[in-house]
């Protein structure tokens, strides 16, 4: 198969972002929007300021909507197709969870976490099947996963699992919908974001998280979006079914900070 000239140009092609208003969302986005893609995304509340690319001359459209409500993901798909005619890349973006102690989180809120991070990405998957599964092409699903699903994960048991059953739809989804759909995750580790300081600390707590890190630094947003951009490009035409981690290389083993051993303190 030869590859067009310019892979990552996206032009003519439709793509969806789910949270795509904010954080990593709106980074994906934007992204996209500067490859030349027709970009719709959605979520809960309208942002502030439109995500544009990054020359300002192209606007993604907004769709509000609650992706754990299956009427709501039905009228972002309706919307998208009725724009380009066909949706070429889902972005399962939004997701999330807030701290919460193991023993004493309420049911409803697991329901909640388990609903954002893992049946909202199943819903729309769902929902963007019948076009992709049919059009020219076919079409690319991409999962933005996280290393919380990878590892054990304190203070948040319902988004680590919800994360390890993405990263599952992930491999099952790419066996039973293609070859005409591809299904990828990006196992995103520590990043910097708006909210970075709620997880990581301050400046100091944030560069001694970095430096367990092969890479030495926190993880952009962009380092997230540019691999998202080439998983669904003709670059991974062969890539299916996995989880691709984008985590600076993952965290060193903790135990030597604690081992007297030759390897140790």
């Amino acid at each position: 198969m030869a590859l067009p000239d310019a892979p990552l140009d996206f032009t003519g092609r439709s793509v969806v972002v789910t949270g795509g208003s904010r954080g990593l969302g709106r980074v994906i986005a934007t992204s996209f929007l500067d490859a030349g893609a027709d970009v719709v995304t959605c979520a809960r509340s309208e942002p502030a300021e439109p995500v544009c690319s990054t020359d300002g001359t192209r606007t993604a459209a907004f769709v509000a909507a609650d992706v754990r409500d299956p009427d709501q993901v039905a009228a972002v798909v309706a919307a998208a197709l009725e724009r380009s005619g066909r949706i070429d890349v889902l972005v399962n973006n939004a997701g999330g969870a807030p701290a919460a102690e193991s023993a004493t989180v309420s049911p409803r809120f697991n329901e909640k976490v388990i609903a954002l991070n893992l049946t909202a990405p199943m819903t729309f998957s769902q929902a963007v099947h019948p076009a992709m599964s049919t059009q020219d092409g076919g079409g690319v699903i991409v999962n933005v996963s996280s290393v919380s699903g990878t590892r054990p994960n304190p203070l948040g048991v319902a988004y680590g699992a919800a994360k390890a059953g993405l990263e599952n739809m992930t491999l099952t989804l790419a066996h039973e919908w293609g070859p005409a759909i591809r299904v990828v995750a990006v196992t995103v580790g520590m990043i910097v974001t708006e909210e970075s300081a709620a997880f990581y600390g301050d400046a100091d707590g944030q560069a001694a998280v970095a430096g367990n890190l092969a890479a030495g630094r926190l993880g952009r947003p962009d380092d997230v979006a540019d691999m998202v951009l080439a998983l669904s490009s003709p670059l991974a035409r062969w890539v299916t079914g996995t989880c691709v981690e984008v985590h600076g290389g993952g965290e060193g083993p903790a135990y030597l900070d604690d081992a007297t051993g030759p390897g140790g303190a």
